[in-house]
């Protein structure tokens, strides 16, 4: 079995409160700590690296990105999975080549761009173009930014998923969603659906999957975590 296959695997036959956790490295030797902490798979966030390289969110070049997942997909054997934001205007084709490059197995992929929600339907034809070019490769994390972009209404967020998930994707991820309507998004999203976990604090990995999620991901919280533990060093030196 291949590490997409394992990977893709992983997210059914999941028992409720049982979740596939994703901690996500923003480098290598954070990768390893996770893999070493027993984690079989991991997923990068664009956040997380952003910091590590030294940039703001949303504004790391997409050369400096690929190279940072590729570092950490070396560092370690378990699959790993790249957020890499909305693409970088790539057509499918070669934003699929060079994730495969770069050693990962899946990605995330957001419906918005500076802050503005894409059209669904043309954003769903997008995705097929990448499912087309990936073909079993790579597994598609569709994200539907709709929480964080202003729209409450829960209906809109499962509708742009029923898009996502007929062209092609293998899992969506209504980001900022608040924990009391994931049930609702659960009985309307079919497949895999990804919650956002707030390390130390908020429902834990095992309530949010209670509560419908089929993975559990933390986008910059665990870099933030790291760098305030840093701090409190720098601060007693």
């Amino acid at each position: 079995m291949s590490k997409a296959e394992t990977f893709r695997a992983l997210h059914h036959g999941r028992e409720p409160g049982d979740p596939l956790v994703l901690p996500g490295p923003w480098d290598a030797a954070s990768a390893r700590v996770f893999e070493e902490a027993g984690f079989p798979a991991l997923a990068t966030p664009s956040a997380g690296v952003a910091a590590s390289l030294g940039y703001e969110d949303g504004h790391t070049p997409a050369d400096e990105m690929f190279a940072a997942v590729a570092r950490i997909a070396r560092a370690v054997e378990v699959p790993v999975s790249a957020d890499v934001e909305d693409g970088y205007g790539l057509a499918p084709k070669e934003l699929v080549e060079r994730l495969l490059e770069a050693g990962v197995v899946g990605c995330n992929l957001e419906d918005s761009s500076d802050g503005v929600l894409k059209d669904p339907r043309e954003h769903a034809e997008w995705l097929a173009e990448v499912r087309a070019a990936a073909g079993g490769r790579l597994f598609v994390n569709a994200r539907v930014d709709t929480f964080v972009r202003g729209v409450s209404d829960p209906d809109r967020a499962i509708e742009r998923a029923a898009l996502y998930v007929a062209a092609g994707a293998d899992c969506v991820y209504p980001i900022g969603a608040p924990a009391d309507v994931l049930p609702l998004l659960r009985s309307g999203v079919r497949g895999p659906l990804n919650a956002h976990a707030t390390p130390g604090g908020g429902p834990s990995p095992a309530e949010l999957g209670g509560l419908g999620a089929t993975r559990i991901t933390f986008g910059p919280g665990l870099q933030r975590r790291a760098a305030e533990a840093l701090r409190e060093i720098a601060s007693r030196l």
